[in-house]
């Protein structure tokens, strides 16, 4: 996946989307790589990508990191990393992985799923 767009949009918008990406598939066209992820309402977009949330995404687009480096860079609290971590995930915007941490158990590698994350809020 090369690029993901965070946006906001009515179900309308939505279906003309799909709808176009449909009748590229049956004319055999290639797709570029792009997933969207859409809002129905800008402010809900918002509140789920919150500033810190934002902030954690732009940690792992540069370089993977683990809950530990994210907690002592981002100065937060390492549950509240790890509860913001899993809806990220949820939300297919970050994918994490169990890897060993010799001498200290298992630790949690977190990266982006993509180079490039748009967020485009449309009101009105």
């Amino acid at each position: 996946m090369t690029k993901v767009v965070v946006r906001s949009d009515d179900v309308a918008g939505f279906f003309a989307r799909a709808k176009g990406a449909a009748q590229r598939a049956d004319r055999g066209e290639t797709f570029d790589g792009t997933v969207t992820l859409s809002f129905e309402d800008p402010q809900k977009m918002f509140t789920v990508l919150s500033e810190a949330r934002r902030r954690l995404m732009s940690e792992v687009m540069r370089e993977p990191r683990t809950i530990n480096e994210l907690s002592h860079r981002l100065h937060r609290n390492r549950s509240a990393i790890t509860k913001d971590v899993g809806l990220l995930e949820k939300m297919g915007l970050v994918v994490s992985q169990r890897q060993a941490n010799p001498g200290h158990g298992i630790q949690k590698v977190v990266r982006s799923v993509a180079p490039r994350i748009e967020m485009v809020a449309t009101l009105g």
